[in-house]
């Protein structure tokens, strides 16, 4: 196992530039890291310094040339702060990149508030045929990785230092972790939250499904999973997925209960143990939520 999903990615990356087609990215964020990569190909990792919107901009005049341009940063210098540039010179052009974002949504809380990114995968949601992947393991990254760089489309890797004991490299579509029986109210976990999902459910007849890639999201398999009650957890803005969820449904009964980040600006730093606490993420207070909602 690769220690941190960061090294993971960074590890990766350097084995996918080996083909002549990848261009990394960067504005500061992970430069350290790279000094080896840059070093073997200086034409193909550029570091343009503390500007992310021109971060994007390079990118997409990169991937106009035919380039697969793999940029990188924490989530939300990459996604809030660039997001006019990703709509512009990625979307609005027609042209793919991939983005790797670090942080998740409050890994540098003691950074205080500009480090906190929950609503990254929202954001990246308004825009249209993206993928993107939210590993739950460091095992999870390079698979991952590989497979959308090879794309042509745009894609999102969102990484965090919050992980799960065990790596589901397959699990795109849903992957049942524990299995309740037929009828049973279904708990779909997308990427570092599943341990405490599980953990919250481990003596509730629940059927809990693991997810890496929340789009596009596997509505089949959730049509086949689930009963009349939905639990989604996401460990960003609450509620991300529940349109996604809602719509695959929406010809059936069912009650669906969102749970992630809250949208109250909480004005505390601590860790990112103390914001998963917080935000009622932990094993406990996914057990009062999902408690209250079953009964």
């Amino acid at each position: 196992m690769t220690s941190t999903m960061r090294d993971a990615f960074v590890t990766s990356t350097e084995e996918v530039l080996a083909d002549p087609r990848t261009t990394v990215v960067l504005a500061d964020i992970s430069a350290d890291a790279f000094e080896p990569a840059a070093a073997r190909y200086p034409e193909r990792v550029i570091n343009v310094g503390i500007r992310e919107q021109l971060m994007i901009g390079v990118a997409g005049g990169l991937a106009l040339t035919g380039q697969r341009p793999v940029v990188h940063s924490y989530a939300p210098f990459l996604v809030e702060r660039a997001y006019e540039q990703i709509k512009l010179d990625l979307d609005h052009q027609g042209v793919g990149a991939v983005l790797v974002g670090i942080g998740g949504s409050y890994d540098r809380a003691a950074a205080g508030r500009t480090h906190l990114g929950p609503a990254d995968v929202a954001l990246i949601d308004t825009l249209h045929g993206w993928t993107v992947h939210v590993p739950g393991h460091p095992d999870e990254v390079r698979p991952l990785l590989r497979d959308v760089v090879c794309g042509q489309d745009s894609a999102y890797l969102r990484l965090s230092i919050r992980t799960n004991s065990r790596a589901y490299p397959e699990a795109g579509d849903l992957r049942v972790v524990r299995d309740a029986g037929p009828g049973a109210p279904l708990l779909v976990a997308v990427g570092p939250v599943l341990d405490a999902a599980v953990a919250a459910t481990a003596d509730r007849a629940v059927t809990v499904a693991y997810t890496h890639r929340p789009r596009p999201f596997d509505t089949t398999g959730l049509r086949t999973l689930a009963g009349t009650e939905v639990i989604l957890v996401e460990p960003y803005l609450a509620g991300t997925s529940a349109r996604v969820v809602s719509e695959a449904l929406a010809d059936r009964p069912h009650r669906l209960l969102a749970l992630g980040v809250g949208r109250e600006d909480l004005r505390r730093y601590g860790s990112a143990e103390d914001h998963e606490h917080w935000h009622g993420l932990d094993a406990a207070g996914l057990r009062r939520s999902v408690d209250a909602f079953l009964t």
